[in-house]
């Protein structure tokens, strides 16, 4: 994908937006760690990598991730990595996946293995960073990692590429709708209603398994 000026502004477009979600819509998820919170800025970025390649996916994670850091942070430094390492794990695994089969399979594959790396390597930056970010021992961290952050980052993974599968044929269309994309042959393709079901079922799941979390429904 050549990055031309219309494509560099629409990802400064989408780094803005992601910054704003990450930095301003956010939910806490795990009791037990109160400071794990979800934000929907993921699925911006794997909009962009979707349709611009993975190191589009990971410029745009790089840029909202350092405005978070100058603007509106509380875990400075930490924080930025943390972001970057989840956002890139996710983001550029997914649109790897789908850069080489550009197929609805393709795209269930690459967020299905997004959603696995990304947790699984959480898990361990969970283990390395957390005692420093919270200054604990790192004894006291092992019991949080299958109770706290396994959940939080399965299930936010899992929410972001739910929604994804259900936004980003909209978004791509309305960007090619105002020619600041050109259009492409699987654009005329209509809606795979299989997938929206799917999506929706997978995001109804991940929603009450959040309310069992937070005790809201027993």
């Amino acid at each position: 994908m050549k990055f031309d000026t219309k494509t560099l502004c629409i990802l400064a477009m989408m780094s803005t937006i992601a910054f704003l979600l990450g930095s301003f819509v956010r939910v806490p998820v795990v009791p037990l760690a109160p400071w794990l919170r979800y934000d929907p800025k993921d699925v911006i970025i794997i909009i962009a990598g979707f349709m611009y390649g993975p190191l589009a996916a990971f410029a745009i994670t790089i840029v909202s991730s350092f405005l978070h850091l100058v603007t509106v942070s509380a875990s400075g430094p930490l924080g930025f990595f943390m972001n970057v390492v989840s956002s890139t794990a996710f983001c550029c695994t997914a649109a790897l996946i789908y850069q080489k089969k550009r197929t609805v399979k393709g795209a269930v594959l690459g967020l299905a293995v997004g959603v696995v790396f990304a947790t699984a390597i959480m898990m361990m930056w969970n283990y390395i960073v957390v005692p420093y970010f919270m200054e604990l021992p790192r004894e006291d961290v092992v019991p949080l990692l299958i109770p706290a952050f396994l959940p939080y980052n399965l299930l936010s993974n899992t929410v972001n590429a739910a929604l994804t599968m259900l936004v980003y044929k909209h978004v791509k269309k309305a960007l090619q709708a105002t020619r600041m994309m050109p259009k492409t042959p699987e654009a005329s393709k209509s809606i795979n209603w299989g997938v929206i079901v799917a999506a929706v079922f997978v995001l109804a799941t991940c929603v009450l398994w959040w309310l069992i979390l937070r005790g809201i429904i027993l």
